[in-house]
């Protein structure tokens, strides 16, 4: 979602707003900064979040000296058009610390929140392919392969399914969750598209 700029009540004083980010995939909020109008429309063509910093007194791309980027994904304003919800993935750590977050917080992707993160890193694999990886590999062996190995992991959770190795099982379920991911992203859909059919059926 991307905002209706001027609905933007900026600081009468100032002409910054005040932005929080928050990582797309995990939710966690990972530093608070400040925009003008001209760091908005920067955010937006460049795809990289960009404030406006009091001390320097200029623009300010998050990570144009540590490479750590905070990439955007969506920009929502409040119900008062005054302030800024930003959700980014970020590439490292966002503190110039080193922490995860400003508040020192560990960001990590746990649950249903790391199936997300797996499957941008997966369609990344598919998009810039990378002969070391096996994901880059598994997508260039085409769809037919692809399929065949969810169907192979299928078969290999049945079987374990039967038995009470608990690591064994667990094991096979992960192959088989990742290969449905790969499959779901060779297919050009993603775990959000199935889980709106599951959410219309629940209604």
């Amino acid at each position: 979602m991307i905002i209706d700029i001027q609905k933007l009540k900026f600081d009468e004083n100032t002409g910054l707003i005040p932005a929080i980010i928050q990582d797309a995939t995990t939710r966690v909020v990972l530093m608070q900064g400040y925009m003008n109008e001209e760091a908005i429309n920067q955010t937006i063509e460049s795809k990289k979040v960009t404030f406006f910093s009091r001390s320097k007194q200029r623009l300010w791309t998050k990570g144009e000296t540590s490479k750590n980027f905070l990439n955007l994904v969506s920009i929502a304003s409040d119900c008062d058009n005054d302030a800024l919800l930003i959700t980014a993935q970020p590439q490292g750590p966002t503190c110039h610390t080193g922490s995860d977050t400003c508040w020192d917080q560990a960001n990590n992707s746990s649950g249903v929140h790391f199936l997300t993160h797996l499957g941008n890193v997966i369609k990344d694999r598919h998009l810039n392919p990378n002969d070391e990886s096996y994901t880059s590999q598994l997508f260039k062996k085409g769809i037919n392969k692809v399929a065949q190995k969810v169907g192979e992991e299928a078969v290999e959770i049945v079987i374990e399914a039967k038995d009470d190795n608990e690591e064994l099982f667990l094991n096979e379920a992960a192959d088989l969750m990742y290969h449905y991911l790969v499959l779901l992203e060779a297919k050009g859909y993603c775990l959000d598209d199935v889980c709106h059919i599951l959410e219309k059926r629940h209604q």
